[in-house]
């Protein structure tokens, strides 16, 4: 994991709806931190500063550094919550990380070698079930993507959760719970045509 993440905090003393909200007019977003053995912490980051971070893909998948008046802690996002019509971030959770602790976190999955697979060659056309998936792994093994090769897969064929190729010490839970939870991620389908109008 090249990418460094860090994310400049304050923090806040004042909690509910009101002081949230003159929170947000000051340019301002309110944010908690919790987890590990600390007590819950109330957060204040900069919106702008903020909406940079999130504009790159790797830092949903990413354990973070999260400066608290000079104090450095390890976390990942576990939660976002957007304006529902404006580009602005009303709330985020970090989630504190222990190195010797297993976490829970999304990891996206990135898709090769679609163009060039065996069924889009004979005319299908690829759907995607999934756009990332949860594992569960030490900090020092959170992966920043998991990638999945579509070259071998024909028409009809599907990828499923079973064949993603994990890195050392990364699991996905779901597939511990059965068989059918080996749920498919990515497809290749026959492209529809249009019905041909039936003679009278």
């Amino acid at each position: 994991m090249a990418n460094v993440f860090e994310f400049i905090a304050e923090a806040r003393s004042e909690t509910g709806s009101s002081a949230a909200k003159v929170t947000r007019r000051k340019g301002k977003v309110p944010a908690v931190i919790y987890g590990g053995s600390d007590a819950p912490e109330m957060l204040v980051l900069d919106h702008n500063d903020l909406l940079k971070h999130l504009a790159h893909e790797a830092v949903y998948s990413h354990v973070l550094d999260v400066k608290v008046d000079g104090k450095t802690e390890k976390a990942v996002l576990k939660h976002i919550q957007r304006h529902p019509a404006k580009p602005q971030i009303l709330h985020v959770d970090f989630l504190r990380v222990e190195k010797d602790h297993k976490l829970k976190a999304h990891v996206p999955l990135h898709f090769i070698n679609e163009e060039v697979s065996v069924g889009v060659k004979k005319g299908g056309v690829v759907n995607h079930s999934m756009t990332d998936v949860e594992v569960v792994c030490l900090p020092q093994n959170l992966p920043e993507f998991i990638e999945v090769d579509m070259a071998s897969v024909d028409v009809g064929s599907a990828l499923h959760l079973s064949d993603l190729v994990l890195p050392a010490g990364v699991e996905i839970p779901e597939l511990h719970q059965g068989v059918e939870h080996n749920h498919p991620i990515v497809q290749v389908v026959k492209p529809k045509t249009a019905e041909e109008p039936s003679a009278e």
